[in-house]
């Protein structure tokens, strides 16, 4: 029996002391596992939006990059309205879309180019400031997520890792008892979370100023273009004046 005894001891220490994920995960306190599990949410969540993003993102330049080759080719701008109009689907596109669109629209209601003026450039540079905003509300959607995971993401984890600790304490003045058995659990789990919020904080830190970078230019790119295609109806506004 007394062999039987130590054999059970032993077992049942093990398991106390299974310091795997999975392991810290199961002994660790309730408040421990919901920061555990929000973490955990986060940092899946996180890394769907970068998936998302640098696919989006990698798809939108290539397709600008189509289309400046073409615009800038020589075709009528009128051909390549008609071309990409109904098919326009990244932000350069639909910004010369609604640009011809408004430019188009004042040109029918005028008669023989009479009606061409300063206004008509003024509601075409309007429609073109309208779709950059819009475009780009789109194109930084979900951006805050990972600012907002990146900033708190290593608090959620201290706190995890003081709650952790403080179960240590209470294990201690529990059982009279100093020993590492005794104590290991609770910093285990309190460092788990540690780097766990690490884990969700880093990627998304890192994507967030990427993609913001990204942005920047992009958002550059679509404002010179506007300027561009603005200076070319301008001068069709001073040809039909």
């Amino acid at each position: 029996m007394p062999v039987e005894e130590a054999i059970v001891a032993v077992e049942l220490e093990t398991v106390a002391l299974d310091f795997s994920p999975w392991g810290m995960f199961v002994q660790a306190d309730s408040v421990v596992k919901a920061v555990l599990i929000i973490l955990l949410i986060a940092s899946v969540w996180c890394w769907a939006i970068i998936f998302q993003k640098t696919l989006r993102y990698r798809r939108v330049n290539a397709k600008a990059e189509e289309f400046e080759q073409e615009f800038w080719s020589g075709k009528s701008l009128d051909e390549l309205h008609k071309r990409i109009g109904e098919v326009a689907d990244h932000p350069l596109a639909l910004l010369f879309t609604s640009a011809m669109n408004e430019w188009r629209r004042s040109v029918e209601k005028s008669r023989s180019g009479s009606g061409l003026n300063a206004a008509l450039h003024e509601r075409v540079e309007k429609v073109m400031r309208i779709t950059v905003t819009r475009e780009m509300e789109r194109l930084e959607s979900y951006l805050g997520v990972l600012a907002t995971v990146g900033s708190i993401g290593p608090f959620v984890g201290l706190f995890g890792t003081v709650w952790g600790i403080m179960n240590s304490f209470q294990a201690i003045a529990a059982s009279h008892n100093t020993s590492l058995a005794v104590v290991a659990p609770g910093i285990a789990e309190a460092l788990f979370a540690t780097a766990l919020g690490l884990v969700a904080a880093i990627p998304a830190v890192v994507a967030y100023n990427k993609f913001n970078t990204d942005m920047s230019r992009y958002a550059n790119r679509l404002d010179g273009f506007a300027h561009e295609f603005s200076a070319i109806l301008s001068r069709q506004i001073d040809e039909g004046a």
